[in-house]
């Protein structure tokens, strides 16, 4: 809404200083265009802003002007619990409520309490999702957020590993885990937790429900967390490894490698260590233990040491073959070749 632009521009003008158009323009997100009418709206409205010309100008608040409307909707007041996570924020739909609140929040605060707002705000940064991997999709994250504020219940088609259910859910909250979110739910009478990315549809059916009074969203949460961990780790894998193993260890495995490292034996003269760490299925364990490459032997479970062993039979076998026959004719590595560039090419 225009109102709610024209009161953000005026309060970027109060809170920041002078400010040219492009930088009104990128922080309303709107063209430079509008910002000259939204200026000359202020004005006619008795708002003293002055225009400063030259290389140093930009618009400015007449000394001495301060405005008295700071006061936050419900929207907006909701919305500061979330100061810290400006891209969730947006995710949710109220980047823009977010940054009226901030600017209203600015506006009423004492010179010194706001210089102290920003020093905190320029020397911490909250950056939520993992290193190395893409956003989920989330475009039903709006509707579940909605839902959960309005307390509605949604029709909607899940993707489980097993295929797609169809499910009636009352959303009771929204949590953002390392980058991901998920909705906690009341469904089929039971407290579940959903992956939101994988939604594939979502119609809201018109009908309300009553939260549980005694759910608590973070107790909840704790919970199932530690009981998803517990019902992952099923298996204690015995290790010895090397010095550099034991740097790698806490950022391949996380707490469980911290907690591997503090009940480690003592270095061999080589410096190599036995350590006990809890891994997850064997499937995956053997995958995760051969990110350590050579720098680790499993001693045991003898069934985890036995297929690791397997894998990398198979592996060894597969990179030491002397003669490989290609797609594209015959080409043969010769016996005696010891660089790739060397093999025979077909005439």
């Amino acid at each position: 809404m225009r109102a709610d632009r024209l009161l953000s521009l005026l309060l970027l003008l109060q809170n920041r200083g002078r400010m040219t158009a492009p930088e009104l323009a990128a922080e309303l997100e709107v063209s430079v265009r509008t910002v000259y009418r939204d200026v000359e709206a202020l004005g006619a409205a008795g708002v003293p802003v002055t225009a400063d010309r030259g290389p140093a100008g930009g618009y400015r608040l007449m000394d001495g002007y301060r405005t008295r409307l700071t006061g936050l909707t419900d929207a907006e007041a909701g919305s500061l619990f979330l100061a810290g996570m400006p891209g969730p924020a947006r995710e949710l739909g109220l980047g823009a409520v977010l940054a009226t609140a901030q600017l209203k929040l600015w506006a009423a605060l004492p010179d010194e309490l706001a210089d102290q707002g920003r020093r905190v705000q320029e020397r911490f940064h909250l950056d939520a999702p993992a290193w190395f991997r893409d956003a989920d999709p989330v475009p039903w994250l709006e509707a579940i957020a909605r839902a959960v504020w309005d307390q509605r219940v949604l029709r909607v088609r899940y993707q489980r590993w097993g295929g797609e259910v169809h499910r009636e859910v009352r959303p009771l909250g929204l949590v953002l885990k390392g980058g991901i979110w998920y909705v906690v739910a009341l469904a089929q009478e039971a407290v579940r937790t959903y992956r939101v990315s994988r939604f594939r549809a979502l119609e809201e059916t018109g009908e309300s429900f009553e939260r549980p009074a005694d759910f608590a969203l973070a107790a909840y949460w704790e919970e199932s967390s530690r009981k998803l961990e517990a019902a992952l780790r099923q298996e204690t894998a015995r290790l010895r490894i090397s010095p550099r193993a034991r740097r790698l260890l806490p950022m391949q495995f996380g707490a469980a490698g911290v907690r591997a490292l503090e009940t480690a034996g003592a270095p061999d003269r080589d410096g190599w260590v036995e350590v006990e760490i809890a891994v997850e299925s064997r499937a995956v364990a053997v995958g995760d233990l051969l990110r350590l490459g050579a720098e680790a032997e499993v001693l045991g479970p003898e069934g985890l040491r036995e297929a690791v062993a397997e894998v990398v039979a198979v592996l060894a076998e597969r990179y030491a073959a002397p003669d490989r026959v290609e797609s594209f004719g015959e080409v043969h590595m010769p016996a005696g070749t010891d660089r790739p560039g060397e093999r025979q090419v077909p005439s």
